[in-house]
């Protein structure tokens, strides 16, 4: 039976853990590098805890395809005294096939919460200039996103408006074909702009 994929979190946890303590090492390591004067600078026993644990992580990614271990977690976000189910791709794991469909079928229901929890509030563009959003430019927004993300701190709600690759939409060089638009609900100006 294949690990599953909170399993294969705590497995990378731990070897990040052990990498950091020095537990891992990687022999001549400065050529990978690609950049003499980086590598001079860095010193091996740093590089070798890097590349280790990127190896690692490589390994982990196709036991992941091979096996088809999803890599999306469910996280709670809670706002204004709701709260919703969100699934997101674990930062450390890889998008499968069938990730990207689990995403969009929670469109829906983040978008339900979204409205619901967000009356009173106004709408602003957070990225690359915040600057206010009507409701009528964002519901033309929403049906261009293919899936959602959602986050909150105690007065403001976070909406990614995200499309293409589940594994590079959050790169800015994967635009236009990947991204994820962000749009902050809050009383007045936002204060904490998550991006």
């Amino acid at each position: 039976m294949p690990y599953t994929t909170r399993e294969l979190i705590q497995i990378l946890e731990q070897e990040l853990q052990a990498n950091w303590q020095g537990q891992r090492w990687l022999p001549s390591v400065r050529e990978r590098v690609g950049h003499a004067v980086i590598a001079l600078a860095i010193p091996p026993e740093r590089l070798s805890m890097v590349f280790a644990f990127e190896d690692f992580r490589a390994q982990v990614h196709e036991y992941q395809r091979s096996q088809g271990v999803s890599g999306v977690i469910w996280r709670t976000c809670r706002f204004r005294g709701g709260e919703v189910a969100v699934p997101e791709v674990h930062g450390q794991l890889c998008a499968i096939e069938g990730d990207k469909e689990r995403l969009m079928a929670a469109k829906a229901a983040v978008l339900d919460f979204w409205w619901h929890h967000t009356q009173g509030l106004n709408f602003w563009w957070v990225h690359p200039d915040t600057r206010p959003v009507t409701p009528a430019e964002l519901t033309h927004a929403l049906t261009q996103a293919e899936w959602l993300e959602l986050d909150a701190t105690r007065t403001e709600l976070y909406l990614g408006l995200c499309w293409g690759d589940p594994q590079e939409y959050r790169y800015q060089w994967a635009r236009p074909a990947s991204g994820c638009d962000r749009v902050v609900a809050a009383q007045s100006l936002p204060q904490a702009i998550k991006v």
